[in-house]
């Protein structure tokens, strides 16, 4: 038999198929080989690839409760994404969730916040309550 002959002998004991000939070990570790590339992709598909840093707010603004959202009884949380330069100024605000007219509050105060210098830009997650009894 040679390396372009292979037979498939059925199922193996671990549910894939068992093949016979010169090239046998060389196809297990191939397979093996691809199954762990695979999960190291997997793994870093779950990774993000910037993941969100702690910084310590300095200042903090808070939000002007829009008065129309006030009148509609809207309340809720506004998740923020910011992005913070070395400095700790606010360069980015990016709404993740929440009501529209909380988050267009919420980033406007957001913009006026600081935040401890650090080694770069990083990226802040942020949740801002908005709260009628408050």
């Amino acid at each position: 038999m040679n390396l372009n002959e292979i037979k498939l002998s059925g199922e193996g004991a671990n549910g894939g198929v068992q093949m016979q000939g010169s090239g046998v070990r060389t196809m297990r570790v191939a397979g093996w080989l691809a199954r762990a590339m695979a999960l190291v992709i997997l793994a870093g598909l779950a990774v993000p690839g910037r993941a969100a840093d702690e910084r310590a707010v300095k200042s903090r603004v808070a939000p002007v409760y829009p008065e129309i959202a006030k009148r509609m009884r809207v309340s809720g949380v506004v998740k923020l994404e910011v992005t913070v330069d070395a400095d700790g100024k606010v360069t980015d605000v990016r709404p993740v969730s929440g009501n529209q007219m909380l988050s267009t509050a919420a980033q406007e105060a957001v913009k006026k916040w600081k935040f401890a210098p650090g080694a770069g830009d990083s990226t802040v997650q942020l949740a801002i309550n908005f709260d009628l009894a408050q």
